[in-house]
Formats: structure tokens, C-alpha cells, sequence
């Protein structure tokens, strides 16, 4: 089996059990109905995607697949590829996770709510530390449903979206990984993390060296972590900048 087959397989089982997770909340009261209607009809359209790109992979030969991706692969993902191997693992989470900043940007919330978001923030930071991006996945996406507006959920699904989308090459998931950090910085713009993020995101497509150069500009007057900073470092040097 190809990794990206793997991967594939790992993202369904793993998505198919935060349904089953979500279902079980719901017969326990944790999730009200419409809460548990947002998290099924999110898992069941990447369980969708999922199955089709599995089932396109094992129809098409390996070589035949990595030519075609490589024609179609649009030109801001081209080295995205390189962003993903780098940056992204426990280190870059360490460095970056918004931890200071895992509250909504509305108010309202319960404290049952506010504890399961916390429990699941939990879980999605262990999840990326033990190298599973996949269920941390879930488990953001899990805390949007409960708080659209939580920073650091949608920070680093946004991350995890991006690199992941890259690594598949599908665009989609590519573009609603940019969303969610686009939101994030509206919603919390004198937070380090989610812009250094979206600087990394452009610094690493073709064509957006203007808008990275003017994002790590940014980021660096938001008096970022020594640990962002080593993050950024090489970025910034590319760019001419000094941290």
C-alpha cells in the first residue's frame, strides 16, 4: 500500500470514529442536536473526499498518478510540499500553539462547554505531539462546532489543513486551511501565531513574496516567543528581514 493510500485509510477509520464519538455525546447530552448535525455533516464531507481520492488512487497505477498530480498541481501549492516537510511537527507546535489564547471571541459559552473545549484542545495538542494530525484534526473541528470563533482551533486546524491539503495535493482542503487562519487573525489580530502561520503560507507559494514579507512584518511587532522566532528565522533571512 502506497502512504498516501495509508494515509488515506487512517484519515477514514480515524473520522469514522469521531462520529461514532460524536453520536455517543449526543445520546449522553454532551452535544445538543444541532451541535451533533455541524460535526456529522463536516466528517461526513471529508469522509466523502476521503473515500473518492482512496478509490481514485487504487484505480489509477502509482506512476500514472504522480504525473497527473503533477500537471494539475495549481501553482501556489507547489511548495507547499516543502513548507509541510520542514515546519510542521511537534516542534513547530510547541513553538507555535496558541495555548495563551484558546478563547472564544464571544461569549456565552457554558461551562460544560467550556470544559469540553478545553478537554478537546487537550487531546488535539497530545494528538500533534504523538505525530497523529489527523485526529488533532478532529478534535479542532470537534471545538469549532462548539465555538466557531475559538482562536486557537481555528489557528491550527488551519495549519493542519494546509499541510495536509498540500501533502494530498487537493486544493480544497488547501484553501479552507487558509480560511480558518484568515479568521483567526481577524478575530485575534495581536496574536503571534496564527499570523506567522499565514506568513509561512505565503512565504512558501510562488508568486506571494510581497504578502509574506509584509505578514512576518507584522508578526514580528506582536513580540513573538523565542520559539516562534526560531521558527521564523529562516523565513525571515529568505526575505531580507531582520527578527
Amino acid at each position: 500500500m502506497s502512504p498516501d493510500a495509508r494515509q488515506l485509510r487512517d484519515e477514514i477509520s480515524l473520522r469514522e470514529a469521531s462520529l461514532a464519538d460524536a453520536k455517543r455525546e449526543l445520546a449522553d447530552g454532551e452535544l445538543s442536536q444541532h451541535q451533533y448535525d455541524q460535526i456529522e455533516s463536516r466528517e461526513r464531507l471529508a469522509l466523502d473526499d476521503a473515500r473518492s481520492a482512496l478509490a481514485a488512487l487504487e484505480r489509477a497505477p502509482v506512476a500514472s498518478v504522480e504525473r497527473s498530480g503533477r500537471v494539475r498541481r495549481a501553482r501556489w501549492l507547489v511548495l507547499a510540499l516543502a513548507c509541510f516537510a520542514v515546519v510542521l511537527g511537534a516542534v513547530l507546535y510547541g513553538a507555535l500553539s496558541p495555548r495563551q489564547e484558546g478563547g472564544s471571541a464571544t461569549g456565552g459559552l457554558t461551562l460544560g462547554h467550556q470544559q469540553r473545549i478545553a478537554q478537546l484542545l487537550s487531546e488535539a495538542e497530545a494528538d500533534v505531539a504523538n505525530a497523529n494530525p489527523v485526529a488533532a484534526l478532529s478534535a479542532y473541528q470537534q471545538v469549532l462546532a462548539l465555538d466557531a470563533n475559538n482562536v486557537a482551533a481555528l489557528t491550527q486546524s488551519g495549519w493542519l489543513d494546509f499541510s495536509a491539503g498540500s501533502a494530498a495535493r487537493r486544493a480544497s482542503v488547501v484553501e479552507a486551511g487558509i480560511r480558518n487562519l484568515e479568521r483567526a487573525i481577524s478575530l485575534a489580530p495581536r496574536e503571534a501565531a496564527p499570523r506567522l502561520y499565514i506568513a509561512i503560507v505565503a512565504a512558501s507559494t510562488p508568486g506571494n513574496t510581497a504578502v509574506a514579507k509584509k505578514e512576518f512584518e507584522v508578526f514580528l511587532t506582536l513580540k513573538p516567543s523565542l520559539g516562534q522566532l526560531a521558527v521564523a528565522r529562516p523565513f525571515l533571512k529568505k526575505l531580507g528581514l531582520n527578527p
